[in-house]
């Protein structure tokens, strides 16, 4: 049976009402979209079940995407009906989550709640913001039904969900490309996979021997964000002995997220790091003489990451390239200059928030940007749209002590800049009397750039006029 729901409502807008009852409306909570990029999110914790009560505004569970976790609050009073998925669930983003009756009255916990959607449900929100839900009822098992994917007919994308089960079962692309999926534009999903790899013991899987299986990266184009397989084999697993004197402690989520995109950067991008030296001396003294009247003045502690953000900024007006992205052989320069900050969790963790039009602000609107963003992050108060849009990311390695250090690009950004700790040197000082000695602040600049459209030169090049920037600091400005 095939119900068609259609609606108007904004792509952003969380719920749709089925008026089944008119005198106590059901309200659809739907999977909110989180952002441009992102297609799917993870249940991470429902704070009601069915048959509880729910007021406008209050937590009904928490998610998580590849970026950020947030909560999706109830927009009415009344009980909830049923849960449709399961924690740890992945959803496709507009995909009708759980429903809520709306009124006091509504409910009685007497209906039986469907926790799972039914085998080959799906839905699925268009462009247009036309909802369309579909649910297929069959008794008959999965098979997988095979794909055609043409040589240069276009990308299929796979998310690195479904990537990472693929690759720990040991199925390449090959494989991978004749499993049918039921998600958005014949989207492989989560159960898709899960499904095909239960029961792959009764099909025959092409395989040049027993436990090896191929697959052929010429046959399909992925998405520059996902992996590569290539040649996959799998043997029969066998224990790995770690001994006897250690700890093994299970990844979370967002340490496994992170040393997937990890993986993934150093896969799509040709890495190239380049190094420079700033004598930051008038930035360290300008800071230190006008610190305490900043904050008194604008209630916010002015840190060095400001600083270096304004640096960073200015010289993108100069060499725009440094802000853009690659899809695929188009070279895409962002106007909106979007600086990205990691910021480090206190459980060990690494999260980048995004100032937004970073070249339209004032140092003090940086400020307040740079420690708003940081105190969000530390306290787990970020929203989607906070870590959306980076052009170019900085890294500040020195706050931990370390003098320098090779980044990682954050995807699908072509460069990274990290900066080393300040430290006093003596160095060798050009003054019209002559050369002469000096205790100097120093400071160490990294920048790791894709070399498939930033050259060494140009790489080079920018990184030495942030340097500069730096070493030029203005000690007689106002803040």
């Amino acid at each position: 049976m095939i119900v068609p729901l259609r609606s108007s409502i904004e792509p952003n807008v969380l719920y749709r009402t089925k008026n089944k009852k008119l005198h106590m409306p059901l309200v659809d909570l739907v999977m909110p979209k989180m952002g441009e990029s992102i297609m799917e999110a993870t249940i991470l914790r429902w704070h009601k079940k069915p048959g509880d009560q729910v007021k406008t505004d209050e937590t009904v569970l928490e998610i998580a995407t590849d970026k950020v976790d947030t909560e999706v609050p109830s927009t009415v009073d009344g009980v909830i009906e049923e849960l449709l998925y399961q924690e740890n669930d992945v959803v496709p983003i507009g995909t009708v989550i759980a429903r809520v009756r709306q009124g006091s009255e509504a409910g009685n916990g007497t209906h039986t709640p469907t926790m799972q959607p039914q085998a080959g449900s799906m839905q699925s929100v268009n462009q247009n913001a036309e909802a369309v839900e579909e649910e297929i009822y069959s008794d008959t098992p999965y098979q997988p039904i095979p794909v055609n994917v043409q040589k240069n007919s276009g990308a299929r994308f796979y998310s690195p969900l479904v990537l990472n089960i693929a690759s720990n079962e040991g199925i390449g692309l090959g494989e991978l490309e004749r499993i049918h999926g039921t998600g958005n534009e014949g989207r492989v999903t989560k159960k898709d996979i899960l499904q095909y790899v239960a029961g792959r013991r009764n099909y025959a899987q092409p395989a040049s021997q027993p436990g090896i299986i191929q697959g052929r990266t010429s046959d399909v184009v992925l998405p520059q964000h996902t992996a590569t397989f290539g040649q996959v084999a799998t043997t029969a697993a066998s224990p790995q002995s770690f001994g006897t004197n250690v700890e093994i402690i299970e990844m979370d989520r967002m340490r496994k997220l992170i040393a997937q995109h990890m993986v993934d950067s150093k896969r799509t991008s040709a890495h190239v790091t380049s190094f420079t030296e700033a004598d930051v001396s008038n930035l360290v003294m300008w800071r230190e003489r006008v610190k305490n009247e900043y904050e008194k003045r604008e209630g916010e502690k002015l840190t060095f990451t400001p600083l270096f953000i304004e640096a960073i900024v200015k010289c993108i007006k100069k060499y725009p390239m440094l802000s853009s992205s690659i899809d695929g052989d188009k070279i895409i320069i962002r106007k909106d200059i979007n600086i990205g900050m990691a910021t480090a969790l206190p459980n060990g963790n690494l999260i980048v928030p995004v100032i937004k039009n970073a070249d339209q602000l004032s140092l003090v609107g940086i400020t307040k940007q740079v420690n708003n963003l940081a105190n969000a992050a530390r306290n787990n108060k970020l929203k989607p749209d906070d870590t959306q849009g980076g052009s170019f990311t900085l890294t500040n390695v020195g706050t931990f002590g370390s003098l320098m250090g090779t980044p990682i690009i954050n995807q699908p950004q072509v460069a990274i800049l990290a900066t080393g700790a300040i430290k006093k040197r003596p160095v060798v000082i050009e003054t019209a009397q002559g050369d002469s000695i000096a205790i100097r602040h120093m400071m160490y600049l990294s920048m790791s750039y894709d070399h498939r459209i930033v050259d060494g030169a140009l790489g080079a090049t920018f990184l030495t006029a942030v340097a500069k920037e730096l070493e030029n600091f203005d000690v007689n400005r106002s803040f």
